[in-house]
């Protein structure tokens, strides 16, 4: 598999992925057929969580090929991502007790024999060791493949879902505070109470094609407790007014200025903000910072190309620039956090699909979905 950082080369990939696999995405979706076989799914998730392909242009280019019955499935999958964002934004405390819990089990682990063992994937099951030899390789894993390495990390490895969440978070290209997190949470059973995620043999081999032998699962544990339940936090998701001549922050997430909504403002200077493992709280791997900072360089030539005048600045060098700064929203997690932290006070931007769009992730996934044409026809 290979990811390369650039918008170009992620349209190349929608546009391949829409017109030869996208009739099948429905059926085929759930089976991993290998990393070298990943023709069924779009594999465009890196670029969506950096904003270097948005959802609506995404959903856009689908709906040109197929119709909004065809392409359902598929257009459920690309905005799982906004309402998992959204339900965080409406729920920030769960990042920042999932950071203090993580660093307690951190601690308590870091010398844990079966903890180092599912880290460099030395257990017992072999489909397991190797989706950890994939992820670090390939900075990348299926969908499915996903949801059965975590349960097979929290329920037959007995590891606490936190250190599970952080492994992906260190590794993954697409890694999300808001869909890595609460996806962890879920399969433990504790992002709906009581309503966990077991992986089974037979799942596992079907979805597979039989790749994988030796498949000796905990397929009866009960779902993890938690006692802590969180309410919706109001929020005021707003934009400035005047917002022209002045400078602009764009973090990692909003990689693609040149089709945002604030494309025709006239801001005084670009700075793109790189966060190196200095100033966070989960260290993620040398290739994932690689990835992240060759996006950023892309985006800064994208911008000069259209005259604009840009830099690339390390986060610790945002307080430096002034008052009055104007950020396009960086969403709950490590950026948001160094922010606060710092007590560095932005007038941020958010997108309008966010606007619009996170009203209704107050519940879960399945209520939001009665909304995904409104969505569609509000932003197509």
């Amino acid at each position: 598999m290979n990811f390369e950082a650039s918008r170009a080369k992620a349209i190349d990939k929608l546009n391949n992925f829409v017109e030869k696999n996208l009739s099948d995405y429905s059926r085929l979706r759930n089976f991993d057929f290998g990393p070298d076989k990943r023709d069924n799914v779009s594999c465009l998730s890196p670029y969506v969580t950096h904003g270097v392909l948005n959802e609506i242009e995404i959903i856009k280019k689908s709906l040109a090929k197929f119709s909004f019955s065809k392409n359902e499935k598929f257009i459920q999958e690309v905005l799982w991502r906004t309402y998992w964002k959204g339900w965080l934004e409406l729920r920030p405390n769960v990042w920042t007790d999932y950071l203090v819990s993580l660093n307690s089990i951190r601690e308590k682990f870091k010398d844990n024999k079966e903890y180092l063992n599912a880290i460099e994937g030395n257990t017992n099951i072999e489909c397991f060791n190797e989706w950890v030899k994939e992820l670090k390789e390939n900075n990348y894993l299926h969908n499915h493949t996903r949801m059965w390495f975590a349960s097979i990390w929290i329920f037959t490895l007995d590891l606490p879902w936190q250190l599970g969440a952080e492994f992906f978070m260190q590794h993954l290209y697409d890694g999300d505070a808001a869909s890595n997190t609460l996806g962890w949470r879920w399969v433990a059973g504790v992002q709906t109470q009581g309503k966990h995620y077991l992986a089974s043999e037979w799942n596992i081999k079907k979805f597979t094609n039989n790749r994988f032998n030796n498949i000796k699962l905990n397929e009866n544990a009960p779902p993890k407790v938690s006692e802590k339940t969180y309410s919706i936090v109001k929020q005021n998701f707003a934009n400035p007014q005047d917002i022209d001549s002045e400078n602009l922050l764009i973090f990692e997430n909003n990689l693609s200025f040149e089709i945002t909504d604030f494309k025709d403002f006239k801001f005084k200077k670009i700075y793109l903000v790189s966060n190196k493992n200095e100033n966070r709280s989960i260290k993620l791997s040398d290739k994932v910072i690689e990835f992240k900072s060759l996006l950023i360089k892309d985006q800064e030539q994208r911008i000069k190309n259209q005259s604009i005048e840009c830099e690339i600045i390390d986060i610790s060098e945002v307080k430096k620039i002034g008052e009055n700064i104007i950020g396009l929203y960086p969403t709950v997690g490590e950026n948001l956090d160094y922010l606060n932290s710092n007590n560095i006070k932005l007038n941020f931007l958010y997108r309008k699909l966010d606007q619009f769009s996170w009203q209704y992730c107050n519940k879960g996934f399945f209520n939001f979905k009665n909304y995904i044409p409104k969505i569609i026809t509000m932003f197509t």
